[in-house]
């Protein structure tokens, strides 16, 4: 990325937009990898990765095992705090933003340039909802 692009100074919820795609392409490059079938199966098994309240129930996790850094944490907070103008799909409010807050930190990591740590995110985000199942 451009390292004249400060991303900690973007707007959370465009960091949002740019973690949730980083997530989905590493979540479908894990299944196809894994599971090489159909296009609507691996649809359904993304869907466990990517759905607002298992984002919202994975950074619960990571919260409870202190993850992220300190710079990381209020990317969080600022993105679980944005005021999004969009309504949440399938689910309520607050799972929403936690969900948001998620894939903002995501979308910071990537953004600034740190690919060994949001890889470990996103992997250990991958093995959380695995475990989970």
């Amino acid at each position: 990325m451009d390292k004249s692009l400060n991303a900690k100074l973007l707007n959370p919820l465009s960091l949002a937009y740019v973690g949730d795609a980083v997530l989905d392409q590493h979540v479908r490059t894990h299944i196809i990898l894994k599971q090489q079938s159909k296009p609507n199966r691996l649809h359904q098994a993304a869907t466990r990765f990517v759905s607002a309240k298992s984002q919202a129930a994975t950074l619960e996790v990571l919260l409870a095992g202190d993850w992220f850094t300190e710079a990381e944490l209020d990317v969080l907070k600022r993105g679980r705090n944005a005021k999004s103008y969009t309504k949440a799909k399938n689910t309520d409010i607050q799972t929403y933003r936690k969900s948001s807050a998620l894939e903002a930190v995501i979308g910071y990591l990537y953004l600034d340039g740190q690919h060994e740590r949001v890889t470990a995110l996103l992997n250990k985000i991958v093995l959380i909802v695995e475990e989970r199942s």
